[in-house]
């Protein structure tokens, strides 16, 4: 109610909304077990299904999974594994996700398994001092710890490896975009300089 002989004055302006994180999304693509996280959040998709079948289900459930995203991170081959079974298979599927992602304007980025190892650990063969038949499993170990401690992401049960290894291609692209999850020594960060990011996405000119 006014006053006579007052002013009314006019309402203060609404502060402006905080910006928020862009979505981003990493995937570990995997015929049996691919990891998909974002913020705060991972899971596996697992299914029973073989050939045409499994592929179609893959591209349906990571289509939802990646849909409105404003960037995904998608782990690239690792060479020296070319020889495993179900190679043919599993470059098919990278390439489906991928075009899908490409029809749909979504931008992507490709990280090698070293970098993703890199930014996780600080080294890209953490386990070195392992005997040489047990490096790659522990090495998935010290990813997965180094998602609980950094993060507090516990990555538990089946394709608890694959739900770590997402986790820690989404915080990567987090920390390209400027919005790092977490303080990253530079032994780390520098895995971020090594990855071809897509254009048109808005970055941190100086990601901390």
């Amino acid at each position: 109610m006014s006053v006579p002989g007052q002013m009314s004055l006019p309402g203060l302006p609404a502060p402006a909304p905080a910006p928020a994180p862009p979505v981003v999304i990493g995937l570990d693509l995997s015929l049996t077990s691919t990891g998909v996280a974002g913020e705060g959040r991972t899971e596996a998709l697992r299914t029973k299904s073989r050939g045409h079948q499994r592929l179609r289900w893959l591209r349906r459930e990571i289509g939802e999974r990646t849909a409105g995203a404003d960037l995904v991170v998608v782990e690239g081959a690792a060479y020296s594994q070319g020889r495993q079974a179900g190679h043919h298979e599993l470059a098919g599927l990278w390439w489906i996700v991928t075009q899908d992602l490409w029809d749909r304007k979504v931008p992507y980025a490709v990280v090698t398994p070293h970098a993703r190892t890199i930014y996780a650990t600080g080294a890209a063969y953490p386990a070195k001092e392992y005997p040489k038949n047990e490096r790659a499993r522990v090495a998935k170990g010290m990813v997965r710890d180094a998602v609980a401690s950094r993060y507090g992401i516990e990555c538990d049960g089946p394709g608890r490896y694959d739900k770590s290894d997402a986790f820690v291609l989404a915080a990567m692209g987090l920390h390209w975009a400027g919005w790092p999850l977490a303080v990253v020594p530079d032994t780390h960060r520098r895995a971020l300089d090594n990855v071809q990011w897509p254009q048109g996405v808005q970055a941190a000119p100086n990601p901390s």
